[in-house]
């Protein structure tokens, strides 16, 4: 059944990833990279059903091939931490055919990503035939009209003007000068350091010790790219990817809807119904009754009565007010019913966790969750091992370093997918945390026992 999983990352060279590296793996091609002179192959790899490059009116048309286009990201970005792209990772409803889905990640892109000015390249998986994914690579730094890079952030200088101190831009300092602001500099006064202006270090003959002024430690952020690096930002694109999917499961007459939300930030009182899953449903279509769909039908019997029970303790809470004491007798009568309905959903949820079924549909989740686990701790130890080996080879072995890259490379982007395949099993079983996991495994142990 459609769920709802959203997962933002960031591509970066601090933590051993490359943009080329990133697009070549979901797009299941091979892309050289100027950047480090690797070449990466994934042409091999299992799983594409479909990619594709979105470029915005003023990038340059050179790169919808999406090689020049993460090439011209690595070239543009200097240091060795650079932040490359940004990456989400979001689950697509079972429910809707190839086409469908391809359509809805368009729409989205288009509107959220492109639209507001960034290059999008993505791919949808799905391995196994229940489980399609999309990943959306996209670029962090803004575009000119002429289709260059804007910066990201622009140097602050922190100036001096009657005791009180400002910060400016390059460009902002030439309007300030003139009104009497100053840049102020490290001058050794006695066994000290300290900032001065050049005003005040001159009066008392001070020597000026660096060539650089006083700035801030980050920088000015570019405006486009603060709003796309915000919280809110995140937010608004997390409740529009529920509403795309919505809209395109209503399109086609599913019913089913997701929500970007916690039960507990919808303000949601009632007990949830389980996952399904296609075979119940398939059982169901076929004129047989699946245990987990009898268990749901139950649920949502009793959900709607306590609605039903709540709508009319409000009602009636209103007219006890002008002190009816029949009124009264009832809203204690309905209140009685309702503790005995609340009960009866307690015991519906500790009915669905001892029944075979609870068993039958975690049992799955966890066997792929302890799997993917282990192959995440194989690929981790991998990579130390590989980091080693390359800081002990010589560096007149040129060719040998370059092997090594090519296995860190491709090794750190298994790592990326494992992770996001298990942060969507931690989701699918309603858990939040790795140690959720666990307690939810030693349930089941007990319960199998």
């Amino acid at each position: 059944m459609a769920i709802y999983h959203m997962q933002a990352k960031v591509v970066s060279r601090g933590s051993g990833r490359s943009a080329v590296a990133a697009s070549a793996y979901m797009s299941c091609s091979r892309m050289y990279n100027d950047y480090d002179g690797i070449q990466h192959d994934y042409t091999r790899k299992q799983g594409l059903i479909y990619q594709e490059v979105m470029l915005p009116p003023m990038a340059p048309s050179k790169w919808n091939d999406r090689e020049q286009l993460w090439n011209a990201v690595e070239e543009n970005e200097k240091t060795k931490d650079s932040r490359l792209a940004r990456e989400f990772v979001v689950a697509l409803p079972v429910e809707l055919d190839k086409d469908s889905n391809i359509s809805l990640l368009q729409d989205f892109i288009k509107k959220n990503f492109v639209n507001m000015g960034m290059c999008a390249d993505f791919a949808i998986h799905d391995t196994d035939g229940h489980n399609p994914h999309a990943h959306i690579l996209l670029t962090v730094r803004p575009l000119n009209e002429n289709g260059t890079w804007q910066y990201k952030t622009e140097k602050e200088y922190l100036c001096i003007k009657d005791g009180q101190e400002k910060s400016f831009t390059a460009s902002e300092f030439k309007t300030a000068q003139k009104q009497g602001w100053e840049k102020q500099y490290h001058y050794k006064v006695g066994k000290k350091k300290e900032y001065l202006t050049s005003s005040v270090a001159q009066e008392k003959g001070y020597e000026r010790i660096d060539k650089h002024p006083k700035s801030s430690r980050y920088g000015r952020q570019n405006p486009i790219s603060e709003q796309w690096n915000s919280d809110e930002q995140l937010c608004i694109w997390r409740a529009n990817w529920a509403d795309a999917v919505n809209k395109m499961l209503a399109r086609n007459q599913i019913n089913a809807t997701i929500d970007h939300r916690s039960f507990a930030d919808q303000g949601i009182t009632e007990q949830p119904t389980i996952h399904e899953g296609y075979i119940a449903q398939n059982m169901e279509k076929k004129g047989m009754i699946a245990d987990r769909c009898e268990i749901n039908r139950q649920i949502r019997a009793d959900n709607k009565m306590l609605r039903e029970l709540k709508a009319n303790v409000a009602k009636l809470a209103e007219a006890v007010e002008k002190s009816v004491p029949i009124i009264a007798e009832t809203l204690e009568a309905i209140r009685s019913h309702m503790i005995f309905t609340q009960y009866h959903l307690l015991h519906n949820e500790m009915q669905k966790e001892v029944i075979h079924d609870w068993m039958n549909h975690f049992n799955p989740i966890l066997n792929i969750y302890n799997t993917v686990k282990k192959k995440l701790k194989a690929k981790v130890t991998e990579r130390k091992e590989l980091n080693v080996k390359k800081e002990k080879t010589s560096i007149l072995n040129p060719i040998q370093h370059i092997k090594l890259n090519q296995q860190l490379t491709t090794v750190t982007e298994e790592i990326e997918e494992l992770k996001s395949r298990k942060e969507q099993l931690i989701f699918q079983a309603e858990c939040s945390t790795d140690k959720d996991m666990t307690n939810l495994s030693k349930k089941y142990d007990q319960m199998n026992n």
